[in-house]
């Protein structure tokens, strides 16, 4: 028989946006201690009111329960469930403090006050117009969020999504789920096919639903975008999306048709049926405009001022006070003779020289000179070694959220004669096609990188399709100069780029840069890393644990995956300050933590890493410092971050850190291939440390088969 139970929620101790489990502290009339309660609730909020039915349980660990089944929330009757409840931090504007001062002012007439008199609000002190109309906003918002949530609590879909779901669609956000939600999949961040089709199953909608059919393929060729293809075959594209849609294949065939009718996608004819290219159609446009503009760009005549090669090699040679090697020579006689030129090498065979001396020829002709880099990081580290402002990619472009993209393009291209791009393994397709279409006509194009790297996390394989096309002038690079050979991080990235196994130092020493920790278990593996960061690094050699010490790892998942690393990490080296939890996610302040996707309206991009400075409740806001500056975010955009203690090695690629441990095992062994541990190594530049299985190692370094990226910008180059 189910017991009835009335009280007030003391505090939350747990609670899961996803599932709505929670557990909680309820305060009972008459009752001295308070009741431990477990079940299911809607966002859970200190201060609320609760009549719940259950029965009472005992727990082996945590004691006496009440597990309730049924429940029904009530509004806080008394002035401190109303304090408790305003404090709990979901009305924007209201923290502890100010609602104390508002309960103090109006007692149980709280609630009906900012219901339908809010502008009384302007007798409590600190509250003026602008924070009145905050609270008034975010009272409303909170209504209308619990009826989204109520929504998807009826159809037994995750509360988690509530927020997000709201702020995209507004009042009008039910009315969307209810006759399209695969819409969401298409416009959320962080709500992708799988869920939306959730939803979708659980309001009723069927298999073969034409909208189903249509997201599911779109869904299939983002899926495969993610994994670097500009484009898929047709025949595996239909099964990959069977797998998913779990219907007829004629019924998928008919929606590519649909989809590609209304130029969603792109089908490329080709003599093989099966294997003809399936392009999103935005990939396609910026794949077939690239070549397109890069030809042209060659083609285009040569506008700088006459100038004889030998003696400009000559002057700057005087001017630096060096001898450029052979190659470095031709690296700078070429960019006066070429108009795209593509230069690639690994650490140590002098780009950076080149560059220089590239920049004071140009310099000395009184012509306009641009650099940038892909990543914030890249672009500071080019400043630093020429002297010469160097901006990324879209600031460079002027990229505007607000005035819908790039404000440098066709029409309005970059006033430069010469643009030198460096990190140009990171481009990728759509990048390129942004940057072309901003490089005017007669400017001449040089793209410095290493082709030996991991290519870019977007579509393509842009510098190593543009080396294989064979229609660029190249320069290889693969000298290594004296200096750096006495790098052992050098030294060794040239020897895992040939497929040897590098030399190491069996423990830290502060005349080596190189070591190598054996080690097999995972478990010992991670409290090594633990250690090293925490104590042996900082104490050997005086770098900081959190600003200079880069931790990166293959993987996102396991013992040593990203997740285990970072949370074991952020305990050790930062476990005291203020935290806020998002779904079981912990930021503190002075964590640091890392950008996942592009966000043009503040600025930041994906890879770049900066610092927590502030968690502002009563505000629900929380800023960060990237680079000295300072970028605010609301509480509803944390899923745009995530702790950086430690990374993957995709995600560093541009940037340079002062030590570099890197845990390597063979359960990793999916992803052990010789380009990723050759980006993880050249991210050092002073010391580099790996931790874990010779075999692993050994594993990866064998293992030069790239994964295979459907692109065809070479292709289209090649034609001619």
């Amino acid at each position: 028989m189910l017991v009835e139970l009335q009280g007030q929620i003391e505090r939350v101790t747990f609670f899961s946006e996803d599932t709505g489990f929670v557990v909680a502290q309820l305060k009972v009339r008459g009752q001295k201690h308070l009741v431990t309660i477990i079940g299911h609730l809607l966002a859970p909020k200190a201060g609320e009111g609760l009549r719940l039915k259950g029965e009472w349980s005992l727990h082996p660990k945590y004691g006496e329960q009440f597990k309730f089944t049924e429940h029904e929330t009530m509004t806080p009757a008394t002035a401190s469930g109303m304090k408790k409840y305003l404090s709990s931090g979901f009305i924007k504007g209201i923290g502890p403090v100010m609602a104390q001062r508002i309960v103090q002012k109006f007692g149980g007439q709280t609630f009906d006050i900012i219901e339908t008199g809010i502008e009384r609000l302007a007798e409590v002190e600190g509250i003026g117009p602008k924070r009145r109309q905050m609270i008034q906003r975010a009272w409303e918002e909170q209504k209308q969020i619990r009826e989204v949530m109520l929504f998807l609590q009826t159809h037994n879909i995750s509360t988690a999504y509530a927020a997000k779901i709201f702020k995209q669609y507004g009042h009008q956000a039910v009315t969307v789920m209810q006759e399209n939600p695969y819409q969401l999949a298409a416009d959320i961040f962080g709500i992708g096919f799988l869920t939306a089709d959730r939803i979708a199953m659980k309001l009723g909608f069927e298999k073969e639903t034409p909208a189903r059919l249509e997201a599911g393929i779109l869904h299939t060729l983002k899926n495969v975008s993610n994994e670097g293809h500009v484009f898929f075959p047709y025949r595996p594209l239909l099964e990959k999306a069977r797998e998913i849609l779990a219907v007829e294949e004629q019924l998928i065939v008919q929606a590519l048709s649909r989809l590609a009718f209304r130029q969603e996608v792109v089908v490329e004819e080709s003599l093989d049926q099966d294997q003809r290219p399936v392009y999103l159609s935005g990939f396609y446009l910026a794949e077939t405009n690239a070549a397109k503009r890069l030809k042209a760009l060659m083609q285009a005549q040569q506008q700088l001022p006459f100038i004889e090669p030998a003696k400009a090699l000559a002057w700057v040679q005087e001017r630096l006070g060096l001898t450029l090697a052979p190659q470095q020579a031709d690296a700078v006689t070429m960019s006066l003779r070429h108009k795209v030129l593509l230069i690639t090498g690994g650490p140590g065979t002098g780009k950076t020289t080149i560059i220089n001396a590239i920049l004071k020829i140009w310099e000395r002709l009184g012509v306009n000179v641009m650099m940038a880099a892909p990543t914030g990081r890249a672009a500071k580290r080019m400043s630093e070694v020429t002297g010469w402002e160097a901006k990324t990619i879209h600031r460079l472009l002027q990229y505007s959220q607000q005035k819908g993209g790039f404000q440098v393009s066709e029409g309005k291209t970059l006033p430069c004669d010469l643009l030198i791009i460096d990190e140009a393994s990171m481009i990728d397709v759509v990048l390129l096609h942004h940057l072309l279409k901003a490089t005017p006509r007669g400017a001449t194009l040089i793209l410095v990188g290493d082709a030996n790297q991991l290519p870019s996390v977007g579509p393509g394989n842009v510098f190593r399709d543009l080396i294989a096309s064979g229609t660029i002038p190249l320069v290889e690079l693969t000298e290594i100069f004296r200096q750096a050979q006495e790098s052992l991080i050098i030294v060794n990235a040239h020897r895992i780029n040939r497929g040897q196994l590098p030399q190491w130092k069996a423990e830290p020493d502060k005349l080596a840069d190189f070591f190598f920790l054996e080690q097999e278990e995972p478990q010992e593996v991670l409290h090594l890393v633990l250690e090293l960061v925490k104590e042996r690094i900082p104490k050997r050699f005086g770098f900081d644990p959190v600003e200079d010490i880069q931790v990166l790892t293959p993987m996102h998942r396991g013992v040593v995956g990203a997740g285990m690393l970072n949370q074991t990490l952020q305990r050790e080296l930062n476990p005291d300050g203020p935290g806020l939890d998002r779904g079981g996610r912990m930021f503190k302040v002075n964590d640091k933590v890392m950008q996942i996707r592009n966000n043009y309206d503040k600025d930041v991009f994906n890879g770049d890493i900066g610092r927590i400075s502030r968690i502002d409740q009563e505000m629900q806001e929380l800023t960060i410092i990237f680079e000295n500056r300072e970028v605010i975010y609301d509480f509803g955009e944390l899923d745009e971050i995530v702790l950086a203690y430690a990374i993957s090695v995709h995600k560093s690629q541009g940037s340079e850190y002062p030590a570099v441990v890197l845990p390597m095992v063979t359960q990793h062994y999916l992803l052990l291939q010789r380009n990723l541990i050759y980006t993880a190594v050249t991210r050092g530049k002073k010391l580099v440390v790996i931790v874990g299985a010779k075999k692993a190692l050994a594993m990866a370094i064998h293992n030069d088969k790239t994964k295979k990226r459907h692109s065809r910008l070479g292709a289209r180059l090649a034609a001619g």
